[in-house]
């Protein structure tokens, strides 16, 4: 009984260090926390980036991997250009932001 007791206690442990190894991040790989913090940054960027009233007219896109925040699309100016990564880089969760924006 305490032969089985042991053997189930081990493979129970296995089984969560399994999980735990299947969801760390790896170098091409998001874990799912990273996953969900990528969003959440996503989101507050787009939102600010649509209540500025300048920016509003552009549509840019964003994406985030690993706190690095991409920004595309086509805006007007250099100045729109500027404003956006400024917006983007006051957004807390952002590590750096790539700049991808053509000016039209």
């Amino acid at each position: 009984m305490k032969k089985r007791r042991g053997i189930v206690s081990c493979l129970v442990l296995i089984m969560f260090v399994a999980t735990l190894v299947a969801c760390a991040s790896t170098a091409k790989q998001e874990g799912m926390g990273e996953y969900v913090d990528d969003s959440v940054v996503t989101a507050k960027v787009k939102s600010m980036l649509a209540a500025d009233d300048f920016l509003k007219s552009f549509q840019i896109g964003v994406e985030t991997y690993k706190g690095t925040v991409q920004l595309s699309g086509f805006v007007n100016s250099q100045k729109a250009v500027d404003k956006a990564v400024e917006i983007t880089r006051t957004v807390k969760g952002v590590e750096s932001v790539k700049n991808d924006l053509v000016v039209k």
